[in-house]
């Protein structure tokens, strides 16, 4: 049975030589999202031995309100700088 929380993990791997710029980007996304109606967290994690894997882990109170955030112009602007410099892995999943 869900709780009725959206979580989202997102593992993203970054290209070696846009590391600095995309870490710096990813990071970036964190304060506007938790401004944002309908977020729960927005964590950035970033792998110990492999600095070019980072994993979002985040949650909403509800779909719509995740979708808009995918909308949002911080999540765009970000989108078009990072165009072709990471292969991301995004699931939405729910509490058991």
């Amino acid at each position: 049975m869900s709780s009725g929380v959206l979580t989202v993990v997102a593992i993203i791997r970054v290209q070696p030589d846009h590391l600095e710029e995309i870490g710096a980007g990813l990071r970036g996304l964190i304060e506007p999202t938790l401004q944002e109606e309908g977020c729960i967290n927005y964590d950035l994690h970033q792998d110990r031995e492999d600095p070019t894997l980072f994993v979002f882990h985040e949650n909403w109170t509800s779909e719509e309100l995740l979708d808009r955030h995918l909308e949002s112009d911080h999540i765009k602007a970000f989108q078009a700088i990072a165009d072709g410099k990471l292969e991301a892995d995004v699931r939405r999943m729910d509490k058991i």
